[in-house]
């Protein structure tokens, strides 16, 4: 009688929140009719789980900011800049000399998306300022007909993976929610996604460029153009028509003229 009485003292202390008793015995089965959950499924933050489908994203700013929180709260680019810091998070971090966040008009409404720095990137702390990014430059002045500072540009991941190599999956999973915050701050009319880890990160997809290059998505309620990466342009010169024909596609929603004869050489 006393053990009973005992139990159930504690049993109601646990209840009322206090933390650190011993773990209660597991109650018997409750049929499912009867189920009662403890909490509201609103209250329980949203975790990374299964992969979601193609083209989805985060659809709560519970889920997409759990790892970070307090990221929900930066109100423009200078304060994602200063959430960011010294970014320890993911295993970039020892091998960069810079962290590589974005430049450009922070209104822009039209804003580009690589897949991560290279190694003049890396030493200017710039986006796009290598061979690849003179490439870039010449589809943004010489074909659209803007400047870069018209225009934002920004990486998926921030910091130089060694020897150029590609983004492995826990580094971009570490970027992605700062990737998806400098998105919703520019909140651009239009992205241009260069290349596949890029596009790929951004739709959740595995489907290569080839197949999604040329035909609208969207992320985070903008629409997203997927083209090829410049320095895959350096690499094959004749694939400067396609992505041409993409950002002809870019300007015309975006209400440019398009020249008669023109483009990125």
């Amino acid at each position: 009688m006393l053990l009973a009485s005992l139990r159930d003292y504690i049993e109601q202390l646990r209840q009322e929140g206090l933390e650190g008793l011993p773990a209660a015995a597991p109650p018997p089965p409750t049929p499912l009719a009867q189920a009662v959950l403890p909490r509201s499924p609103a209250a329980i933050p949203a975790l990374p789980s299964e992969p979601k489908l193609a083209g989805a994203v985060p659809a709560t700013a519970s889920e997409l900011f759990y790892h970070y929180p307090g990221l929900e709260r930066c109100a423009d680019l200078s304060e994602l800049r200063e959430f960011i810091g010294d970014c320890q998070r993911c295993k970039l971090a020892p091998h960069r000399r810079s962290l590589v966040f974005g430049i450009g008009d922070p209104h822009a409404e039209l804003m580009f998306v690589g897949e991560a720095p290279g190694a003049d990137e890396d030493a200017r702390g710039e986006p796009f300022v290598g061979r690849a990014g003179q490439l870039l430059t010449d589809i943004i002045e010489r074909g659209i007909g803007l400047t870069r500072s018209n225009v934002y540009i920004c990486n998926v991941i921030k910091c130089r993976p060694p020897v150029n190599r590609n983004p492995e999956p826990d580094e971009v999973a570490a970027c992605e929610p700062f990737l998806f915050r400098q998105i919703d701050l520019v909140r651009p009319k239009l992205i241009v996604g260069l290349g596949t880890f890029a596009v790929q990160a951004l739709l959740k997809v595995k489907t290569p460029i080839s197949r999604l290059r040329g035909n609208w998505h969207e992320v985070r309620g903008v629409k997203l153009m997927p083209t090829f990466h410049p320095a895959y342009l350096l690499r094959s010169p004749g694939e400067k028509r396609v992505v041409w024909q993409d950002i002809q596609e870019v300007m015309k929603l975006l209400g440019l003229e398009i020249p008669a004869r023109g483009g990125a050489r």
